[in-house]
């Protein structure tokens, strides 16, 4: 058998580089590159490995390993899941600066390879520089704050370990159901040790995702409680998108008289003006798609883990006998609050189970409710665009872009208020041209996933919704972005502190405290200067005084050559409505009568929460 010595380091950058997949008849790197910051526990064996492949397989330091491993999951959503990047750090703090990333990972389902610098295997110079000492367990590093947030977790203690380990790690982040962050430990001497490794491990494979099939009896009985329904309701999760079903879904709506509710993670799928489009669904939803989901008699669940922000705390489908059909390549979604499960792709499945429906359509005036529901709505949504306010609303200014924009602008957002105002307030122009990450809400993923899905998207303008908030947190990556040449438009909406969370906190009854700057203790409080502060760091920047100043702003910025930062003032307390109800924690005692009145309507709101059966 032929074999070439390589250290596991160098073993394991060569593999990465003979991976391949194809995308539109093309075969191309199924690991485009890495992002990466070096320190003692990966610079001298991984960056060795990576430094003699840098023409082929890129490198991008990052300026936080946390916004790096963010701008590497920003990529494989804007890629759908296609292609992967994988993030490298050194051990102790940086490494644990990447397990909030990988929250982000598994939370929305998203492949990323998270490579870890370790202590050392033999722990003859134990305790080594940042290394976190369990007393009662010395094989506990910070490498196993990985285990709870990926898919896959392995040390490699021998390097031909990597021979078994990672295929299989592959095969989770390739894996329609299973898919997600994995994770590899790296011992700093075993990356240097050398081994010889079958030549055979490193020819060029071709990859494929694949498209699980369900059980011939699922696709029957789905089609059975569909054939039965008078007010079906579609939810188009994120697996619409990454199975490809746009059309499916549209085909099969269209067909059937059935209307179409979005997830976060769906949004984008169908465009605004789709007559079976009906909305925003859920706590952060819009008026329209909550009134068609409490009369709905059999739901559609497809490709969505179906969270509490979907369905109001499982207390939004008020029809007592209401059914749910769950189509998703993961058994543990689709098998949620007793639905008839199909586990299988989306899109399959979905054709699958229309070859059985025969002739059968929805009532037609069931339809036509969502469609004078969703022209409600939008009649909401006109009037807020044509109003003006000082500061603007949220939603004042995303009506105002939304005019402007172009019909292949992509959003991207993440925390805080915004992610609500334009699920419920954007309008769709073009298919996926939206990604609002709203499963882990990870502040800062704003600024550093849009990176990632410039250098995913770079014919297509990336445009990041951030709140004061976010950018506070984490803007190391607007250096990036110009670093780089990965220009991204920022439109930076200051509310002066965390405003949606003060909005919950005095909605169920609690004291403005500790959110809004100035309800925080403190004994300076000065205006921030983010427009300074973003041209510091090379982008273009300027401060929108007014709504009418928006098409100019917003001209100028997409005219730019780098990144543009666009900073506007907005309200505290304005905000687009439309939602539904949000199992939070009220004070079942309390010396306000704000709070009592609150638990009082969250014990009556609970009463409507189906129990899973």
């Amino acid at each position: 058998m032929e074999t070439v010595r390589l250290t596991m380091a160098q073993a394991l950058v060569r593999w990465l580089t003979a991976q391949k997949t194809e995308i539109d008849g093309e075969v191309v790197p199924l690991f485009p590159g890495a992002f990466g910051i070096f320190g003692h526990g990966n610079v001298t064996a991984l960056a060795e490995a990576l430094a003699e492949v840098k023409e082929t397989f890129p490198t991008w330091r990052g300026h936080n390993e946390q916004s790096m491993a963010l701008s590497a999951i920003g990529y494989a959503k804007a890629m759908r899941r296609k292609q992967i990047m994988v993030a490298t750090s050194s051990i102790g703090p940086g490494s644990t600066n990447m397990v909030t990333a990988a929250g982000v990972a598994i939370t929305n389902r998203l492949p990323v390879l998270l490579i870890s610098g370790d202590t050392f295997a033999h722990r003859i110079v134990d305790p080594v520089l940042q290394q976190v000492e369990q007393f009662n367990d010395p094989t506990v590093t910070a490498a196993d704050t990985f285990k709870p947030v990926t898919r896959f977790w392995d040390r490699i203690m021998k390097p031909e370990q990597l021979v078994k380990s990672l295929p299989q790690a592959l095969a989770v982040m390739l894996d329609p159901g299973d898919c997600g962050p994995a994770f590899l430990a790296l011992p700093q001497d075993v990356q240097a040790e050398a081994y010889d490794y079958p030549a055979k491990f490193f020819e060029e494979k071709v990859h494929y995702i694949r498209r699980p099939q369900a059980d011939p009896r699922e696709i029957e009985a789905a089609a059975s409680v569909i054939a039965g329904a008078k007010k079906p309701l579609i939810i188009s999760g994120g697996g619409v998108l990454y199975s490809g079903a746009i059309d499916t879904v549209t085909d099969f709506a269209a067909r059937r008289n059935v209307p179409v509710v979005e997830t976060f993670a769906g949004k984008g799928a169908l465009v605004d003006s789709n007559p079976n489009y009906a909305g925003s669904l859920g706590i952060a939803g819009d008026a329209c798609s909550n009134a068609i989901a409490e009369d709905a008699d059999v739901v559609i669940a497809v490709g969505t883990k179906l969270q509490d922000f979907t369905t109001g705390s499982w207390a939004l489908f008020k029809d007592p006998n209401v059914k749910i059909v769950a189509l998703n390549a993961q058994r543990w979604d689709a098998m949620k609050q007793n639905a008839t499960s199909v586990i299988a792709d989306a899109d399959i499945s979905l054709q699958q189970i229309d070859a059985k429906l025969g002739d059968y359509a929805a009532p037609a005036d069931w339809l036509s409710r969502a469609q004078a529901e969703k022209a409600k709505w939008n009649e909401h949504l006109d009037s807020i665009g044509q109003a003006v306010s000082d500061p603007p609303s949220y939603n004042q200014v995303i009506q105002r872009v939304n005019q402007v924009c172009d019909d292949s602008d992509y959003m991207l957002s993440a925390a805080g208020g915004l992610p609500g105002e334009l699920f419920a307030g954007w309008r769709t122009k073009q298919a996926n041209t939206f990604d609002v990450e709203f499963g882990f809400s990870c502040m800062g993923y704003e600024i550093a996933g849009a990176v990632g899905a410039k250098m995913a998207l770079p014919d297509q303008e990336i445009v990041s919704w951030v709140g004061d908030g976010s950018y506070m947190m984490m803007n190391s990556d607007i250096y990036a972005s110009v670093m780089t040449g990965n220009k991204v438009i920022y439109i930076v909406c200051d509310n002066e502190g965390f405003a949606v969370i003060n909005r919950l906190q005095v909605n169920q009854g609690g004291e403005e405290f500790n959110n809004l700057l100035r309800t925080t203790k403190h004994t300076t409080m000065t205006k921030i200067d983010f427009v300074a502060h973003a041209a510091s760091m090379g982008a273009n920047a300027e401060k929108v005084e007014s709504l009418d100043d928006i098409p100019a702003a917003y001209a100028r910025a997409k005219a730019s050559d780098k990144t543009y930062v666009l900073v506007i003032d907005v309200a505290q307390y304005e905000w687009v409505g439309g939602g539904t109800w949000w199992e939070v924690g009220v004070p079942e005692v309390s010396n306000r009568a704000e709070v009592r009145t609150a638990r009082a309507s969250y014990e009556a709101e609970s009463k409507h929460q189906r129990v899973g059966i």
